[in-house]
């Protein structure tokens, strides 16, 4: 760590900042990942004590992170957070918060400025509250040059067209209204769909079950790889129990599906696991033993 909330590596030629606005217990184990019993937290103590998980009050330890790539030239955001004074009933944690994700940058040597391309890599409110701010009244981008690269299903899905996630929770047609609607009528939106090529280091790749459209982002570069996968893994126990999904994905049996697909790729590829929410070190790289996933070693 270079700074309280700024962890530097690089993979290959392409640099990776993870820039932390929050990091603390958020939910119980249970209500995070209720299909996974308590025996297996209990197992696994020792790997998730203390940046995962508080064994006395059973709660899940997250971050609330946003990840800077540096690549081919270009600055890369890939999420963006809750944002700030946002109206999000349906959560305490997010209702009204006050973060300053752009101070947090600047801090780290981004400007907004400077930022070429944000990836939402789906569309839920800790993932795309910082797409805009509060200009006098009226959402505008945050980073004035950058494209956003926005999936094509969660779009849809959570967008007008799809009810604003069918109209099950109202927060989903404000999130939509306030972070997604104004890039689209700045025009610098760019809707994207299976898979999209950003240079010659970094892919998007659909990879849905946790919302329609989510997606995890590829990189590769000379022979080292790594892979952000967004919300598909919330918690390590995940990992080693893939079966188990969060109490946020809105297809569980194709969530779990593909998170086995992709951490199997991870594994026979030893890529670095990037996940959206992971607190500690933030990411890890995982293998297999005996047929089951491990935790073999996390980020420096």
């Amino acid at each position: 760590m270079t700074e309280d909330n700024v962890q530097r590596f690089v993979i290959g030629d392409v640099e990776v900042l993870r820039v932390v606005e929050w990091q603390g217990p958020f939910a119980t184990a249970r209500q995070l990942v209720p299909d996974c019993g308590p025996e297996v937290w209990k197992e696994h103590e020792e790997q998730l004590v203390p940046g995962h998980w508080e064994p006395g009050g059973d709660l899940a330890v997250s971050a609330l992170q946003t990840w800077v790539v540096r690549s081919a030239g270009r600055t890369v955001l890939v999420d963006t957070g809750v944002g700030r004074d946002r109206e999000r009933p349906g959560n305490p944690l997010f209702h009204r918060r006050q973060g300053d994700l752009p101070g947090r940058l600047r801090q780290a040597g981004v400007d907004p400025g400077d930022v070429d391309l944000v990836v939402n890599t789906h569309i839920h409110a800790d993932h795309v509250g910082w797409n805009t701010y509060d200009a006098d009244g009226e959402w505008a981008p945050v980073f004035p040059g950058a494209r956003y690269l926005l999936p094509a299903a969660d779009d849809h899905y959570f967008g007008p067209e799809g009810g604003y996630g069918g109209g099950v929770r109202v927060d989903d047609r404000l999130l939509y209204e306030d972070s997604i609607a104004p890039v689209h009528r700045a025009g610098q939106a760019v809707v994207w769909d299976g898979a999209h090529r950003i240079d010659e280091h970094l892919v998007l790749e659909s990879a849905p079950g946790h919302t329609p459209g989510s997606s995890v982002l590829r990189v590769e570069s000379r022979g080292e790889r790594a892979v952000f996968v967004g919300d598909m893994l919330h918690s390590p126990v995940q990992i080693l129990r893939p079966e188990c999904n969060s109490c946020f994905c809105l297809d569980p049996l194709q969530a779990a599906e593909t998170r086995r697909r992709v951490l199997e790729r991870a594994a026979g590829e030893r890529a670095l696991v990037v996940p959206a929410h992971f607190g500690g070190a933030g990411a890890v790289e995982v293998r297999k033993d005996r047929g089951e996933f491990t935790l073999h070693r996390w980020a420096a």
